[in-house]
């Protein structure tokens, strides 16, 4: 399953810097407005301390993790939804990912210019969101167009449209993110997904600070916890300074001194993967053999067939059972072979909902 994130912000916030820590490729980090004009593509390693555990006691070839495929989109500024600046190329981008992480200037530093003059995280945010705002609601006034005819006709399907159109009209002119009105029937579902308004997908405030905020972040923190305390988006305090730093360590006893020495347990980034997991309601299962131990990714409540079909479809349509072992169980009695002596591998037919950390062998027949 490829799940896409995008980094977006006001130019020099640290979108670039951050990505550069985050993943492999190297995007142009300046301290000039659209520095990033293509959007840079890079691949994340999704950190599980649970595959380290099941490996030490397979000692497979390889160890294949996760990942997350990250975006950093240019810069955005007042008008881009109506085309100013990098505006379409950005929301265009914007669209094409399922979840935004949405970087939050939080310090002050001289030497680095901010676009607006001054640092005002909860300014800056207004602006993307009235940017975001503005697009959707170009999106939902043309599909009312569409349907009002037919729903003054009386069409029934076309008045269920309309109305949950005019519930996203009223919500957006209110400076409201569509994500405030979720739908409530597998219509409404239907239609959202087709309209794919920007604010409609799930954020993550992300406030970059100065290595001195790291830890119990500062008063610009503050304002952006309190300004969206109504919106359930999960805040997370990073410095983007810091982690590049720490990824520029060659080992990882290196990096735990780095931490240690500025008290923190793990790197931002880590908890960033984690987060972004959250946010899309993300599971976790493995396959464990002597070949490979290897992390799945799945959404939360799928069942036994769909997660057979993250693998390969072919596993999903001809689903016969699944054999399933908690980890729990497998780290306490040491092998696969311990855990059926004792009983404890269960055999899951098509209902079976997967858990987070099972692991999993796959019967089927094509």
């Amino acid at each position: 399953m490829a799940l896409k994130c995008g980094i977006v912000g006001l130019p020099n916030v640290g979108k670039s810097t951050l990505f550069n820590c985050l993943s492999n490729a190297k995007a142009q980090a300046a301290n000039f407005p659209f520095c990033t004009i293509e959007p840079n593509v890079g691949t994340i390693t999704v950190p599980d301390e649970r595959m380290t555990d099941i490996a030490e006691l397979i000692t497979p070839e390889r160890i294949v993790p996760t990942t997350i495929e990250i975006v950093d989109i240019a810069g955005l500024v007042k008008g881009a939804s109506k085309g100013e600046g990098l505006g379409n190329k950005f929301l265009a981008n914007i669209r094409e990912t399922d979840a935004i992480i949405h970087v939050l200037r939080c310090f002050d530093d001289p030497n680095v210019v901010h676009v607006d003059g001054s640092v005002n995280p909860l300014r800056d945010k207004e602006i993307i969101d009235i940017e975001l705002q503005l697009k959707d609601l170009e999106a939902v006034d043309a599909r009312i167009a569409k349907v009002q005819r037919a729903a003054k006709a009386g069409d029934s399907t076309a008045k269920k449209q309309f109305d949950y159109l005019e519930r996203l009209k009223a919500a957006l002119e209110q400076g409201k993110s569509a994500r405030t009105e979720l739908p409530e029937n597998e219509e409404q579902i239907v239609l959202l997904r087709e309209l794919q308004l920007l604010t409609a997908k799930p954020v993550l405030y992300l406030c970059n600070v100065d290595e001195g905020s790291v830890v119990n972040g500062n008063a610009y923190v503050e304002q952006v916890r309190e300004g969206v305390k109504d919106e359930n988006a999960e805040v997370l305090v990073i410095g983007a300074a810091i982690e590049a730093d720490i990824a520029s360590l060659d080992t990882y006893e290196e990096r735990q001194m780095f931490l240690q020495d500025i008290g923190l347990e793990e790197p931002g980034v880590s908890k960033l993967i984690k987060a972004a997991y959250r946010l899309l309601n993300l599971k976790t299962y493995f396959t464990a053999g002597v070949k490979e131990v290897r992390a799945w990714t799945i959404y939360e409540g799928y069942t036994a067939p769909q997660a057979a079909g993250v693998i390969h479809t072919d596993f999903e349509k001809g689903f016969i059972r699944a054999e399933v072992i908690k980890l729990a169980d497998f780290l306490s009695f040491k092998s696969e072979a311990a855990v059926k002596e004792a009983g404890k591998m269960s055999v899951e037919g098509k209902e079976y909902v997967v858990q987070d950390g099972d692991i999993m062998h796959f019967r089927f027949n094509v």
